[in-house]
């Protein structure tokens, strides 16, 4: 091996460390946002029967925030489990588009990399993954997307869900109805600011409005949780319309 081979490997070790540790630090600011309503969470589930066990288990398993939240509305004794799932992949639908949206940044890397990734996707994770690699695609990089960045995101995400809806499931009971405290608030707040991160001007901010009367409209008129994919398709054909020539 020629000493150009050495150090062509030698800077590609150290990037992915490097790569991995921005990504970390990328992810605290939403990690303390992620804090709030993961204890909320925890809370509710546990004063609707869930064991300090089975929540962890719930938030690791089904990486979503709103969709968690949604089986924690729905849950009775017995629980209606048709009703659950169906609900569940109703609000988790919003994936489809996300997945779709990063597809041709994940082209580069093999299934078996892409697919544990996409386990560890939710709102935060895909946003931050896929601005990182839009601006590295602008920087003219060849492989865009970075997998060391994107689970250096993703993996702390994952992590303090769990954690702290564990925490949130033990001193519930103790504190009682912690939505007293504005926790709740934190979720609103986190998107907010994701939103402004991902801001190019009122012309490609439309399909954001569309989506959100659309979505506000069918939460208001129709029972359940239908105003998730009204939100995503309505979103979706504003900017398609807004596409064409």
């Amino acid at each position: 091996m020629s000493n150009t081979d050495v150090s062509g490997g030698d800077v590609l070790t150290e990037r992915v460390p490097s790569e991995f540790r921005l990504g970390v630090l990328a992810s605290l600011p939403v990690m303390f946002g992620f804090v709030p309503f993961a204890l909320v969470l925890g809370a509710q589930a546990v004063a609707k029967g869930f064991s300090a066990v089975e929540v962890p288990m719930l938030t690791g398993l089904n990486f979503g925030g709103g969709s968690e939240f949604a089986v924690i509305a729905l849950w009775s004794s017995p629980p209606h489990l048709l009703l659950v799932v169906g609900v569940t992949l109703l609000v988790n639908s919003r994936h489809l588009l996300m997945g779709a949206a990063l597809a041709p940044y994940l082209r580069c890397l093999p299934r078996r990399k892409a697919l544990p990734a996409l386990f560890f996707m939710c709102d935060e994770s895909w946003a931050m993954g896929l601005a990182d690699a839009k601006k590295r695609e602008l920087q003219g990089n060849r492989s865009a997307f970075s997998l060391a960045y994107y689970m250096g995101v993703s993996l702390p995400l994952w992590t303090s869900w769990i954690v702290f809806t564990a925490i949130g499931a033990q001193i519930g009971p103790v504190l009682g109805d912690i939505t007293v405290y504005g926790f709740d608030m934190a979720f609103p707040a986190v998107f907010l600011v994701l939103l402004a991160g991902m801001w190019k001007g009122a012309r490609a901010a439309l399909p954001w409005l569309v989506s959100l009367v659309v979505a506000v409209a069918v939460y208001v008129l129709v029972p359940g949780a239908w105003y998730v994919p009204a939100g995503v398709v309505s979103g979706t054909a504003a900017a398609w319309i807004g596409a064409r020539p």
